[in-house]
């Protein structure tokens, strides 16, 4: 909730996110933490094969799984350090408000559930009731709560948490009249009157009398209570006040309202607003899972903080997390092209024509004199492996290599070994869906006046791709139409060959034709020697585009 501090930043990667996007958000938090941050690393989306067999072996957790952006409750919440109890007095509301200076205030009961809320305009209500005594008989007031309201100390003793069954009357005239109005169990205010009477008060059989102004009993009449089993309490208070203080024994339950509009935490604000402007009230209840947790006002919801993230992996808006516009860019890391983020002052900016994020981020710990321990550098490790195909693909770099041979000695594996392995892992469809399968590893991209979407899966034996291709085509074209895209291609890339199916749906197929130099009359074009997306695939399709005509 706002106002605990110490916000968080979310490192985070790409959509439908691949090794490096996980490995990256992981060691690049890793970095800020050691230098002071607190950097939470994060993804949004699902973890694939390959990334999966990388943090069981390195026993690492995934990453906190990060669905959106978009301010919610929980950014503007406040602290709700004010509350009180159902059983709890309208004298004790009064305080509270008076010292917290709240309009209103949560209601709950001994377990911390919200019950209701109650607002001064509430208690104004009840204060203008108090034209003369009210019945406490059917509000379920206590003895206790007259003894707390009153501050009265108890002469003779009785059940405390007995309550109230009687009226409220007042010994203001002869006693002949102030009996002859007296009921069994009723309570009795008294001033300074003689044994006499008070015993002729006590004998009607009230069920408390309370002594006010601070005035004297005397002796025999607390014995003849003793005798009756009659309460007996003396107040500093006079008369009228008294009366006024009962009033306010009432419980707070009698006066909320039990119902109030209340939120969750994730609730969206944009949501939400809505609710706030029919309902008009100046704050609102937070509630997970039954319990209070904290309190939103309708001031604080127009300026909500903004999240702020780290981009690694990626710096295009189309494949970052939702929300992205509502949060705050404070720095990216990328070995990609730039691809139109744009940002509402200078950040950090820190990219290299590399083969791989982590390579950068494994560098920069070094820079930094940052030691890495052998899990994250084994994470690091597993990233470079897996963009640069175990350094098969034309995007790897010496400097590539050169840092994952220094991260394999810190992981203490094999690199060729474990490479190898983790590769197997994440090579081929398993038990994926076609739509999963035309979703893995998904990017998309702006390429002249184009959306295109880029999947891609490394496969060990790509007859497995093509004998399910027409189902493929089907989901990719569905994409398209879903989500308003031009074309969405699907790289099946095989490894051992270090070749490439690639399939598309959409159009214009021409741009597939003049990209590769291929006849793109069908659903799928062979790219021997293409394992790339990023140096093989996006730039022959961005020089294209110069080429073909609009359709």
């Amino acid at each position: 909730m706002k106002g605990k501090g110490n916000k968080p930043i979310y490192v985070v990667g790409h959509r439908n996110p691949d090794t490096d996007s996980i490995c990256s958000a992981i060691g690049y938090a890793h970095l800020k933490q050691a230098l002071g941050f607190n950097a939470v690393p994060a993804r949004c989306g699902k973890i694939n094969n390959e990334t999966k067999y990388a943090l069981e072996y390195f026993k690492m957790d995934q990453p906190l799984l990060l669905t959106d952006l978009y301010p919610r409750v929980k950014d503007v919440a406040l602290e709700c350090k004010t509350v009180v109890r159902q059983h709890d007095t309208l004298k004790h509301l009064g305080e509270v408000m008076r010292k917290s200076e709240l309009q209103s205030v949560p209601v709950t009961n001994s377990k911390g559930d919200l019950v209701g809320i109650v607002t001064v305009g509430d208690l104004a209500k009840r204060y203008f009731l108090e034209l003369g005594l009210q019945s406490l008989v059917d509000m379920r007031v206590r003895y206790r709560d007259i003894i707390q309201a009153t501050e009265s100390k108890v002469l003779v003793a009785g059940d405390e948490n007995d309550f109230i069954e009687g009226n409220i009357k007042i010994a203001a005239g002869s006693v002949e009249t102030t009996i002859s109005n007296l009921q069994p169990k009723d309570i009795v205010l008294v001033g300074d009157r003689s044994v006499g009477t008070l015993k002729k008060i006590l004998n009607a059989g009230v069920a408390c009398m309370i002594v006010t102004g601070g005035c004297r009993v005397a002796p025999e009449a607390l014995a003849e209570a003793s005798t009756l089993k009659t309460f007996v309490l003396a107040t500093p208070y006079d008369t009228y006040t008294v009366g006024r203080l009962l009033n306010q024994c009432v419980p707070i339950r009698r006066i909320m309202h039990p119902d109030p509009v209340c939120f969750r935490p994730m609730d969206l604000l944009s949501d939400i607003k809505g609710v706030m402007d029919e309902n008009r009230f100046r704050s609102y209840p937070v509630v997970e899972n039954g319990k209070l947790v904290g309190i939103v006002s309708s001031d604080e919801i127009m300026l909500p903080e903004r999240e702020k993230v780290i981009l690694v992996d990626h710096n295009e808006r189309g494949q970052a997390v939702e929300g992205i516009e509502d949060a705050k860019i404070v720095e990216i890391i990328d070995h990609h092209r730039l691809g139109g983020v744009q940002t509402s002052e200078p950040i950090y900016i820190h990219q290299e024509p590399v083969g791989c994020t982590c390579t950068i981020v494994a560098n920069m710990h070094w820079h930094q004199d940052i030691e890495i321990p052998p899990s994250v550098a084994g994470l690091l490790l597993s990233a470079i492996i897996s963009d640069t195909v175990l350094f098969k693909s034309p995007t790897c770099t010496a400097y590539d290599k050169k840092t994952a041979e220094k991260l394999a000695d810190i992981a203490g594996v094999d690199l060729k070994e474990y490479g190898l392995a983790m590769l197997r892992a994440g090579a081929g469809i398993g038990g994926k869906t076609p739509s999963e399968i035309a979703k893995n590893d998904m990017k998309e991209f702006k390429i002249g006046d184009y959306r295109i979407i880029v999947s891609q899966i490394s496969v060990m034996d790509p007859k497995e791709i093509l004998d399910i291709e027409e189902k493929l085509i089907e989901v990719m074209k569905e994409n398209c139409e879903r989500e308003g895209f031009d074309m969405h291609l699907l790289m099946a890339t095989d490894i051992l060959e270090e070749a490439t199916y690639l399939l598309y749906a959409g159009s214009p197929k021409t741009l597939i034709g003049e990209a590769f130099k291929k006849d793109a009359s069908g659903t799928h074009v062979y790219l021997p020697g293409v394992m790339s997306r990023k140096k093989q695939i996006i730039p022959p399709l961005s020089e294209a585009v110069k080429r073909i005509k609009p359709q």
